[in-house]
């Protein structure tokens, strides 16, 4: 398979699966906007292994796999293929776009260890608990996607890049809370859980209680998350214009979907939130436009 059929998978993949991402990474220019759609496509792999239907013991085996083939392409290694597959379009773009571009490919190494935590059915005790779950989940794709941006300072635009995607995976755990309770899991820390007075416990099978001390646990999340997204978007200035768009684009949706969140915390508890392709589209095209630093001024509030 040539790399130009192998990009076109990558984006074919990122524009059927990626419902928020992929208003931002369309808003970059071509190089990078195949750049990014591997580095998603590759990522959507890895999370749709922990979200998968196999057995905990197949889902750690290929996790592996996926572990070891990023590694191979970290050591420069060409993509391999089982004996009876045929080529593999996903690693294929991807190593192209890691030799165009400065990916650092080991961050896929953080989010399999999220996505084993996932499957292991990891609790957290506290918020620093969660939050390297985040840093491995989120800010590791955040730094990915940096890779792909360029930016004049790595140092300085690296932790912030972390940062807005702790943001985006707070808002993710918040506007999931109900779904992911159904499913046996709960991220919230137990120490707040606890400081609410609230009963969220992994594993229930029931409906998370919709009643006014989670609600107010979900708005305390959500103001918690504005702080991230306040650090984050200090990213913004460290982008050239077209990759500041796009990551305005993406950070914009989220940070309107937290917006919405805050505004009626128990919403969360009752169904899953989301934005219309409509809501969607007017902040992407904001970011394009320039405005690509969603206004953090009273919302929540």
């Amino acid at each position: 398979m040539d790399t130009r059929a192998a990009y076109r998978q990558c984006e074919e993949i990122t524009w059927s699966q990626a419902r928020n991402f992929s208003y931002g990474i369309r808003l970059l220019p071509p190089a990078k906007r195949r750049a990014l759609a591997a580095v998603y496509a590759f990522a959507r792999r890895i999370d749709d292994i922990g979200d998968g239907t196999m057995p905990a013991p197949d889902k750690l085996a290929a996790l592996g796999g996926a572990r070891a083939s990023v590694t191979a392409l970290a050591a420069g290694a060409a993509p391999a293929q089982p004996p009876a597959a045929g080529p593999d379009p996903v690693l294929i773009a991807l190593a192209d776009a890691s030799r165009r571009f400065a990916i650092p490919l080991d961050a896929f190494g953080e989010l399999i260890d999220g996505c084993e935590a996932d499957v292991r059915g990891t609790t957290y005790g506290t918020f620093d608990d969660l939050l390297h779950y985040c840093r491995c989940v989120a800010g590791s794709v955040g730094r990915l996607s940096l890779g792909v941006f360029g930016t004049p300072d790595a140092a300085v635009a690296a932790p912030l890049a972390d940062a807005l995607g702790v943001a985006l995976q707070l808002t993710n755990i918040l506007r999931d809370i109900r779904e992911d309770y159904r499913s046996g899991r709960v991220y919230l820390p137990a120490e707040d859980i606890q400081r609410f007075g609230c009963t969220l416990q992994a594993g229930g099978q029931d409906e998370p209680a919709d009643n006014d001390k989670l609600a107010e646990l979900v708005g305390f999340e959500a103001e918690r998350a504005r702080g991230w997204y306040q650090t984050g978007l200090r990213l913004m200035p460290l982008l050239d214009r077209r990759s500041a768009a796009s990551a305005g684009a993406m950070a914009g949706i989220y940070f309107r979907l937290l917006e919405h969140i805050a505004a009626a915390p128990s919403s969360v508890l009752r169904r899953r939130v989301s934005l219309s392709t409509g809501e969607k589209a007017m902040v992407a095209a904001r970011s394009l436009a320039g405005m690509a630093r969603p206004s953090l001024a009273g919302a929540g509030r």
